[in-house]
């Protein structure tokens, strides 16, 4: 039986998930069932449907706020799902933003048309329970990166997501095994095309339990073993904050690895503001300090006004 919970002022459906006092998914223990907002449940809402392009209206402004540039930021699409991607471009532009993060096949060309890019994509790459960690997956992710990811190439997309599946009883080690097996077939056509794919980090203690890739360590294991600039880890630092915290000293020891990051206030997945644990500007500062050239997209859900929310965060990690 659920003790509580905090619905955030979006008006969004949520979906129960389980919240383990401690951080490791190996061990069966009491649970919590708690509600918080999913990339997974806005996509089953329907957040993932295309939106029809449109151009820039003549009264929309195209004048960029002036950024540093140490830090290359993005937003990710699912958490606006009541704003029409075309209004999302603009504030992007307005903040600047260098692009959308997290857009489907048919929506990669319409940050283009505001001068921004897709900062990464899906393009088939197996779903958060269903991917790369059981080798029955292979062939159709690969054969979904063969014909998307040239796609993703020629629309200026750099990365492309991917992920390791859940359990389901398997242990780390086979789970590892596969994936690298699975990664290694894929990377020939990444290198090929000049696109990098991402494997995303996810914790499983509150959002998506058995989710297998929910420690950097595992994340690096694998990507030193398939050992190509075209494959890297999505370091979320929402997920890895509840799975792991040490944030910092962890980036700095595995930046090598890293292609892309995500951001969220911990606990909640909201603004990067007081409420939240983790200090953003830190985070972002050490970051930029291992002169990372590729993108940080904000994975937040408002529950304020967006744009304010997400001025708030871009002026927060422009350091």
């Amino acid at each position: 039986m659920p003790t509580g919970y905090r619905l955030p002022a979006t008006g969004c459906s949520l979906s129960p998930v389980f919240s383990y006092p401690v951080p490791c998914s190996l061990f069966p223990v009491p649970c919590t069932l708690i509600f918080v907002p999913s990339r997974r449940t806005f996509l089953k809402s329907g957040t993932a449907a295309s939106i029809a392009a449109a151009l820039p209206s003549p009264g929309a402004s195209t004048t960029s706020a002036a950024r540093k540039n140490r830090i290359h930021q993005s937003v990710c699409r699912w958490c606006y799902k009541d704003t029409p991607l075309e209004t999302l471009c603009q504030w992007a532009v307005q903040l600047g933003l260098k692009g959308i993060d997290l857009l489907e096949l048919n929506e990669y060309e319409i940050p283009r048309r505001y001068g921004l890019i897709c900062t990464m994509g899906y393009a088939g790459g197996g779903t958060i329970p269903d991917a790369l960690n059981r080798p029955e997956n292979h062939a159709a992710i690969e054969a979904a990166f063969r014909k998307n990811i040239p796609i993703a190439a020629k629309a200026g997309v750099p990365n492309v997501i991917t992920f390791s599946g859940n359990r389901r009883g398997m242990s780390d080690e086979e789970g590892a095994r596969n994936t690298i097996a699975g990664l290694n077939r894929l990377k020939p056509i990444a290198e090929d095309n000049g696109v990098t794919i991402c494997l995303e980090l996810l914790n499983s203690k509150v959002n998506h339990p058995d989710y297998m890739a929910d420690h950097t360590a595992w994340g690096a294991r694998v990507m030193h073993e398939v050992d190509s600039p075209r494959v890297k880890l999505l370091y979320d630092i929402y997920h890895m904050q509840i799975m792991e915290g040490d944030l910092i000293s962890t980036i700095r020891q595995n930046i090598g690895v890293i292609g892309h990051f995500h951001t969220g206030g911990v606990p909640g997945r909201h603004e990067l503001d007081a409420t939240q644990e983790i200090q953003y500007a830190a985070v972002m500062e050490a970051i930029a300090a291992l002169s990372f050239s590729d993108y940080v997209a904000h994975e937040f859900v408002p529950t304020g006004d967006p744009l304010t929310s997400l001025r708030q965060a871009v002026d927060l990690c422009d350091v």
